[in-house]
């Protein structure tokens, strides 16, 4: 079967890109997902339901090499249905501040100024649906005044703006309902564009390519798909680079190595993965934790370790529950009755790698976060005053009457080394992988995408998914995603006009 256009990977930013470029007639599309349709699931569809898709039939699951200096215990969650990871997380959502993309500019990247990119958000929230989370949950409340003690204005999170605040998130639902890239933009499915073809449980195995190096399809699970036009990747931060890789496309030595022939040498494929790494302070409440929520973790604050920085650089999300995955295993006690504040190193400076284990597509690829070990020790010095400063909004009056000892890392660890030692031990990740395909300028040697998320050295070939941050967003990076999916269907339809 020929189209004109080929999506791989109907997740977050695919599902849009696919969308727009069938509803303006760019042409016949045809999106190829590997998980499952999400329609009349309502484990993915009904928002409260997202913990118990962790780990479970919908979930890649994948695991980490080894970490040097971080839980090598960890998980990394990746959605394996229609949507993505907007099927599939906890529906935070945020719109990047201009920080992050006056970053990008300084780096040499053309276009994607804060007046560039806010057109692009403004179509996404035209579709998908925010409201505020506030639950009226007790303990948050006492969270948030509690947050206002120590000096953090309170403030929620309308519309999904940054704040140097505390207060309630903004969440991508309606009512109960997740409102993910596939219900915002598919939903009904009776009812997309007639050019949109999609197939579910459609494994990508490799692209196929002419003599000069241009794209001409996709190998799947059920066959040849042959694109006249362009094709565009988006597997996520994991993936994408895994069929770079598989298709020729990466660091020659490692390709080499697993004797795949080398198309074109991109160093930077499956290279500087990016994360936000979360650490956890947890305490046993005096009183049961009120049960109202939307989904557990509606609350965000954001503090800076040092105020001359220019934006925030600890995210925080409280957890109406105990957030025991890592420290039960590490002998720390957990109650029935609990509450947490995980914080995120939100500019994090590690990079980490992903490569492939074998040549066979639906193998997981070898993930390695390199977690901690950013060569100035920037991560870890955050995290250790996170939890600092989570120690000192707990002492505030608002919220001491709902503590009734520390969990965890709890009285005993105190100086810096020690509650290094813990967040060794107990650290999460908030799935936030990024950068793996990396838009740069043109002297960036390690870039594999360009402003207009085309890929080096290869013809009818673009990426729209988080691989291509050049640097890790200070918030939740979701909504970000989405917009990416708008600037690349935009980007096409300018190009092929």
């Amino acid at each position: 079967m020929k189209y004109d256009f080929i999506v791989v990977g109907g997740g977050s930013a695919g599902v849009i890109t696919a969308y727009r470029l069938a509803e303006q007639k760019a042409g016949n599309v045809l999106l190829i997902e590997a998980g499952i349709s999400d329609e009349k699931r309502e484990d993915v569809l009904q928002l409260d339901q997202w913990q118990s898709l962790l780990e479970g039939e919908l979930d890649y699951d994948f695991t980490i090499t080894p970490q040097e200096q971080g839980n090598s215990n960890m998980r990394h969650s990746r959605a394996k249905v229609m949507g993505g990871c907007s099927s599939h997380n906890s529906a935070i959502a945020f719109q990047a501040p201009d920080y992050d993309f006056e970053v990008w500019t300084e780096l040499g990247l053309e276009g994607w100024t804060p007046e560039d990119v806010r057109p692009f958000y403004d179509k996404v929230f035209e579709k998908v649906n925010l409201e505020l989370s506030d639950s009226g949950n007790a303990c948050g409340k006492a969270m948030i005044d509690a947050s206002e003690e120590y000096g953090i204005p309170k403030q929620d999170f309308i519309q999904g703006e940054y704040k140097e605040a505390a207060g309630w998130f903004s969440l991508n639902k309606k009512g109960n309902t997740r409102h993910s890239s596939s219900v915002a933009y598919l939903h009904p499915y009776d009812q997309i564009p007639e050019n949109l073809t999609i197939l579910t449980e459609t494994f990508a195995y490799r692209l196929l390519f002419d003599l000069d190096k241009n794209v001409t399809g996709v190998e799947t699970s059920k066959g040849v798909f042959e694109a006249a036009k362009e094709v565009i990747l988006s597997g996520g931060a994991f993936q994408t680079p895994q069929l770079l890789m598989l298709s020729g496309i990466g660091p020659a030595e490692h390709l080499q190595e697993l004797n795949i022939p080398v198309l074109e040498d991109l160093p930077g494929v499956g290279s500087h993965l990016l994360d936000h790494p979360e650490g956890v302070i947890m305490w046993e409440s005096a009183k049961p934790v009120p049960a109202e929520t939307a989904q557990k973790y509606e609350i965000g604050i954001f503090s800076k370790t040092d105020p001359s920085l220019p934006i925030a650089d600890i995210m925080f999300h409280l957890g109406t529950e105990a957030f025991d995955m890592h420290t039960v295993p590490a002998g720390f006690p957990t109650s029935e009755e609990a509450f947490s504040l995980t914080p995120n190193v939100m500019q994090a400076k590690s990079e980490g790698t992903v490569r492939l284990q074998s040549t066979d597509p639906e193998a997981s690829p070898l993930i390695d976060p390199k977690y901690f070990t950013d060569p100035e020790g920037y991560d870890i010095k955050v995290m250790v005053e996170s939890i600092k400063i989570a120690r000192e909004i707990a002492e505030q009056p608002a919220l001491k009457p709902w503590i009734k000892r520390e969990l965890a890392p709890g009285s005993a660890i105190q100086t810096d080394e020690e509650i290094e030692e813990y967040i060794y031990k107990t650290h999460n990740t908030v799935y936030h992988p990024a950068g793996t395909c990396k838009m740069g300028s043109d002297d960036d040697i390690n870039r594999v995408t360009n402003n207009r998320l085309q890929v080096k050295g290869i013809g009818k070939l673009r990426i729209a998914d988080a691989s291509v941050f050049p640097t890790i967003t200070s918030v939740n990076p979701n909504m970000t995603v989405m917009m990416i999916g708008e600037r690349c269907a935009d980007f096409i339809i300018q190009d092929h006009s």
